[in-house]
């Protein structure tokens, strides 16, 4: 976009100069311990500036790093540069030069107040900038409550909130929906603007990866340290180790065990990582290891090393990601796991459904969601009130979704039988990679969008158009309600419902010794009356039974509980619901 002598603005192919909204300002200093976000982060905003064609980057931050000590990290060195300048947060010369203020949160709320106090907006044609926000997670009450607040500020329908995901997409659609109708009912209000709600995917450095996978040394060194012969098998997970924010490792470990005595061979299972409670978390996971695992070969390596990570990715010969937590909403390990040529088993869930294509990339093994009601409601209200802590509102959530261990181990054992087929799959999921999750591909649906904000902001204030209204939307609902679009189905009344196959009600009782499968009990029913749905689907055989049969005569007040408690014994692998 460029403009003219008269405040006129001619809209080109691809923005002269961006505008990043970045506290922090240093992009290569990542602390130990980081999460996803951060990392996504830091890569967009170099792959911005190293691909997106700008005459000009400005950065917004409140570090004391310089222009020229930020151009050595946003550009590498030797390597084409364009003129880096910085200011303070509150800075809105910068972004009326390039048109757009781009931040890696998604929080609009404040920046369009701070562009209406500088007259920036609607209400100076020559002066108007877009803004733009990256979403990372729709999970916790707190961030979608800041995300509602653009509702109530003078945010735009030519400023954005990207989208990860179709179900992130979807979601947010939902939630301004909801909200509109909610101001229409109370207010009687007859306009909702929002923003747009583009879908662009998060990337990663794929030709670097792939080269770090095809290091055939580094695959040497790592498997000769980790004492793992180049005949046995070495599955990986990648990411962080919670199971409350992340995902419950059980049917992980599970999987790769039954996969393990079914093809008659030892396996290696390295999980690759960091634990955010550190030996406690350790101990947690080495317990369930012990019990769910005993045959299989399992590793915790620390995924802080970046040569550890990059051995890893060449060393292993299959990625599994049964990820169960409503935290994730894209998921850059797979991603990195498909740069790298592996064959991926990733639970269909939210992200992981849009990335990696079932039988193609790898698998997508099934997912079941609790239906909520009264649990769900429980939960959010002990979250609204401070009871409860964010880190327990998604891990009881997680502990009620089931990941299908049957489907799990069914991949497992293919990809492990067969070295054809990972060599297939591994090759279309690092073609696929490159086609649609390497940066320059990226950057350019970025420039893109904002190309197009700039054509909605200069038609809008071209034919004086006042866009304006309150929005606010519901942002503490019931999680597994608000979330049930991520789950491949949801506990209904008439889904039919059996043991698994070769299992009985005695086997619950072993399961218990793991911890990790008693945590969070107040969303579901007590040990016994878990015991007496297992016995009733015993008694209805091949057949099955229904939740409306199985519940038939408890009380209303209970049912919602023990539909919860269905899920949780779907979640240990003893229910089926795929008959």
């Amino acid at each position: 976009m460029v403009r003219g002598s008269d405040g006129s603005e001619a809209v080109t192919d691809s923005p002269v100069s961006l505008t990043l909204f970045h506290p922090p300002g240093n992009v290569l200093a990542t602390p130990g311990n980081p999460f996803g976000k951060d990392i996504a982060n830091a890569g967009l905003f170099r792959a911005l500036a190293r691909h997106g064609g700008y005459s000009a980057l400005h950065v917004l931050h409140q570090s004391s790093a310089s222009a020229e000590q930020l151009s050595l990290e946003f550009y590498p060195p030797g390597g084409p540069q364009a003129q880096l300048s910085t200011g303070p947060l509150w800075n809105t010369a910068l972004p009326e030069r390039s048109g757009v203020l781009l931040r890696g949160q998604p929080y609009l709320a404040e920046l369009a107040w701070l562009r209406r106090s500088a007259g920036r907006d609607a209400s100076r044609a020559d002066a108007a900038y877009s803004l733009a926000g990256l979403i990372h997670t729709t999970a916790p009450p707190a961030i979608r409550e800041q995300m509602a607040a653009a509702a109530l500020a003078p945010v735009q329908p030519w400023d954005a909130l990207i989208c990860t995901s179709p179900a992130v997409q979807a979601a947010m659609e939902q939630l301004f929906d909801q909200q509109a109708a909610h101001f229409h009912e109370r207010l009687g209000a007859s306009r909702a603007p929002r923003p747009q709600l583009p879908l662009i995917p998060l990337a990663v450095e794929v030709e670097a990866i792939a080269a770090q996978a095809a290091d055939g040394a580094a695959r040497q060194a790592l498997r000769q340290r980790l004492a793992i012969p180049d005949h046995e098998l070495l599955v990986l997970w990648v990411g962080r180790l919670s199971y409350f924010e992340k995902a419950f490792p059980q049917v992980m470990l599970q999987a790769v065990q039954q996969a393990a005595q079914r093809c008659g061979q030892r396996l290696h299972f390295a999980l690759v990582g960091w634990f955010p409670n550190g030996e406690a978390d350790l101990r947690l996971y080495q317990q369930a290891a012990e019990q769910l695992a005993p045959d299989v070969n399992v590793l915790v390596l620390d995924g802080n090393d970046p040569q550890l990570l990059a051995q890893s990715w060449a060393a292993a010969d299959v990625f599994l990601s049964l990820v169960d937590n409503i935290q994730e909403t894209f998921g850059l390990a797979p991603v990195e796991a498909m740069a790298a040529g592996l064959p991926v088993v990733v639970s269909d869930w939210d992200g992981y459904r849009y990335t990696v294509r079932d039988g193609v990339d790898g698998c997508l093994i099934p997912t079941l969601g609790a239906p909520g009601g009264a649990p769900g409601e429980l939960l959010a209200q002990l979250h609204t009130l401070g009871l409860e802590a964010y880190q327990t509102y998604v891990g009881a959530v997680a502990q009620h979704t089931a990941v299908h261990l049957g489907r799990a181990t069914d991949a497992l054992v293919q990809l492990l039988r067969s070295p054809e087929r990972r060599a297939a799959m591994g090759a279309a999921a690092q073609t696929r990679a490159r086609e649609m999750f390497s940066w320059p591909v990226v950057v350019g649906q970025y420039n893109a969008l904002f190309v197009e904000l700039a054509e909605r902001r200069a038609r809008a204030l071209r034919d004086g158009e006042v866009v304006g209204g309150a929005r606010l939307q519901p942002n503490r609902g019931d999680p597994f309600a608000d979330f049930r679009g991520f789950a491949s189905a949801v506990l209904e009344p008439d889904l039919r419902l059996r043991l698994a196959a070769g299992v009985g009600p005695a086997d619950l009782d072993p399961l218990l010794a793991v911890q990790l499968n008693r945590l969070y009990p107040g969303l579901r029913g007590s040990v016994p009356e878990a015991m007496a749905l297992l016995e009733q689907l015993q008694a209805a055989g091949a057949a099955g039974a229904t939740p409306a049969q199985l519940l038939a005569s408890v009380s209303p007040g209970r049912g919602p509980y023990l539909d919860t408690t269905l899920v949780w014994l779907a979640k240990l692998g003893l229910v089926d619901w795929l008959v």
